[in-house]
């Protein structure tokens, strides 16, 4: 049966329904840059999930394309995830999506290597015929961060994050968003099938001890 990180990491993936404080490892991802409303049709967010699933896919499907790579086993593609901030911004404005900055990405198996990376983006180009260099291989360290399932509709997430922050704060914690540190949400609900109350979103948000 193919691993799924979903499943072997659920204190990452499946947290409950109320906010808790826990500490993120090192992961590799591919990763996209951009800029925008992320439901703009034909915009950019909608070109880096194109350049992600064709990089994850092809990473994937591998073996079956006869290259071989050293450690590999058979997984699931985990979730979508996304790291958000708005310039000048603590937090977040809901009715400014235009101005957001995202970096999209997708978490590769530790049998990954920049190396491997490499090969998908440019096997990736010569199958689709387009341009995938946007996509990079990044290391994200994320460190101590208050998490909790958010359960509905992407503009109520002000109310849970209301929540995670009181949280925080009652254990010593304050919200810490910078350029390095920013808002993380994973997507475990495809908000193209699934009606906007079913929706499930992991939110984590960096925190100091204060």
């Amino acid at each position: 049966m193919a691993f799924d990180y979903k499943k072997e990491y659920k204190e990452f993936y499946l947290p409950k329904k109320k906010p808790e404080i826990l500490e993120i490892p090192s992961m590799n991802f591919i990763a996209v840059r951009g800029h925008g409303d992320p439901n703009e049709e034909d915009g950019e967010y909608k070109h880096a999930m194109n350049l992600l699933y064709g990089i994850a896919f092809t990473l994937k499907m591998s073996k079956k394309s006869g290259h071989e790579i050293d450690g590999f086993f058979d997984y699931v593609v985990p979730p979508l995830e996304g790291f958000w901030q708005q310039e000048g911004v603590d937090g977040f404005d809901y009715t400014k999506k235009d101005q957001f900055e995202w970096i999209s990405v997708i978490r590769l198996p530790d049998f990954i290597t920049r190396e491997e990376f490499d090969w998908a983006v440019k096997t990736a180009e010569e199958k689709k015929n387009a341009d995938f260099s946007k996509a990079e291989f990044l290391t994200i360290d994320e460190g101590p961060v208050v998490q909790c399932m958010h359960i509905g509709p992407f503009d109520d997430e002000p109310a849970t994050i209301a929540l995670m922050e009181e949280y925080a704060a009652d254990n010593g914690y304050a919200l810490e968003h910078t350029d390095e540190r920013q808002h993380h949400e994973i997507y475990l609900s495809d908000a193209r099938r699934c009606a906007p109350e079913r929706l499930k979103t992991v939110i984590r948000i960096p925190v100091k001890k204060l």
